[in-house]
């Protein structure tokens, strides 16, 4: 087993590379001088994902998403190349897919989620091929362009599983730019829009539901409340949902499609439950302001893998770093931490080229807007936001430690 550091130079080990992941190192670089930090991510690219909706649409650039792993990564960190497959939180190690054990002093788990495609049966052999898609792999949101332009009359079916997922925005938005451009081109008239949604509501924050209904009307979408896809036939083009009823009774349901678009059910790695660090739902199980777990205080999480009740997306990590770097740094000088998560999420709802809804929420549905905009009115300042500023920032301020706006308000 790998030893740990001395007690002058404490040992971090952070799992995952993504947006939080590499973002905290960046952050707690800055803070804390004599730390030795190991990454462990078995990936050998990072991944830009808020801009794949766009790819989806033709406004983006999928290869602009995407850099090599070892470019993102910050100087002096120890990265190893590896899956973890078990953490024993009381003897303080980490075992890998490789049966490397790893020691630490503090972990930070920044896993993200797994994307459960498995869940629906038929999906897997049908994916990227016979007009079934998702803008939520970075091979396939090319595809779900090509799909739309190539839609010319018939049937388009865009899916939402239970919550919580990842941009919980990002399913309605594939339809919104998908029915922009097929209104654009006259086309809208001739194909029908479904969006099938397991939940009941449009939205989960009420303030932004009548922008959102108003497009969903605009685009004569038929939304089907209560539809959870559990089947895909590729061949004959046929979806099949479980339809619960209000009454709580459910039934089987089979749509047939032209184009279907799909969001996977989405869950945290196994090896959180499994090391004992979850809560009931299995995602790791932190206090929602401070993301301390819950029982081991030489643990933090933050992202998507953590039980947080907020909107899982890039933005809640941008704030979400801030907030694990410096509790950190105040648990290794020996003081309790004292700063506070307050539940920051964002989802820039595109709602056509040129135009997002800027939701910007925590806790409770609390609205936590970052700019004085009427952020329920779809607007071009938000869409100059998200899909020219947002990405560059991305690259070269969020991974580099760069916090811009990214405290937490008084809760």
């Amino acid at each position: 087993m790998n030893d740990k550091n001395n007690p002058h130079h404490p040992h971090l080990v952070v799992i995952g590379g993504g947006s939080a992941g590499i973002g905290v190192i960046a952050s707690i670089k800055k803070r804390i001088k004599n730390i030795k930090i190991t990454l462990i991510e078995p990936k050998e690219e990072h991944d830009y994902q808020p801009a794949w909706t766009l790819v989806g649409a033709g406004l983006f650039s999928a290869e602009k998403t995407r850099k090599r792993m070892s470019d993102v990564i910050p100087s002096g960190v120890n990265w190893i190349h590896d899956a973890v497959t078990h953490v024993s939180p009381d003897l303080k190690f980490i075992e890998t897919a490789t049966a490397q054990k790893i020691g630490y002093d503090y972990l930070i788990i920044a896993s993200g989620l797994v994307l459960r495609w498995d869940k629906i049966r038929g999906l897997s052999e049908t994916l990227g091929r016979n007009g079934v898609t998702s803008n939520y792999r970075y091979d396939l949101a090319r595809y779900t362009w090509e799909l739309v332009q190539n839609l010319k009359q018939g049937k388009a079916i865009f899916t939402q599983p239970g919550m919580p997922i990842k941009c919980a925005g990002a399913p309605q938005k594939a339809l919104y730019l998908s029915a922009d451009y097929w209104l654009r081109r006259d086309r809208l008239a001739q194909i029908n829009i479904q969006f099938c949604l397991a939940g009941q509501v449009v939205f989960g924050v009420p303030e932004f539901v009548p922008p959102l209904k108003a497009y969903l009307e605009k685009y004569q979408a038929q939304v089907n409340f209560g539809h959870t896809l559990t089947a895909v036939d590729g061949i004959n083009k046929q979806a099949t949902f479980t339809l619960t009823d209000p009454d709580g009774s459910t039934r089987d349901v089979t749509l047939p499609f032209d184009m279907l678009h799909v969001v996977p059910p989405q869950a945290a790695p196994d090896f959180i439950a499994e090391s004992g660090l979850a809560d009931a739902a299995g995602w790791c199980d932190v206090d929602k302001e401070t993301l301390q777990h819950s029982r081991w205080p030489d643990i933090f999480a933050l992202g998507d893998c953590c039980s947080t009740p907020n909107a899982k997306t890039a933005a809640a990590a941008r704030k979400q770093i801030v907030v694990v770097a410096e509790n950190l740094r105040q648990v290794v000088n020996g003081a309790i931490p004292q700063t506070r998560y307050d539940g920051y999420g964002s989802c820039p709802l595109t709602v056509e080229k040129g135009k997002v809804v800027l939701a910007e929420f925590g806790y409770g549905n609390r609205l936590l807007p970052t700019f004085p905009l009427h952020s329920a009115r779809p607007s071009r300042a938000a869409w100059w936001l998200k899909a020219w500023f947002l990405p560059r920032f991305y690259w070269a301020g969020m991974l580099r430690g760069i916090e811009w706006l990214a405290k937490s308000k008084p809760l």
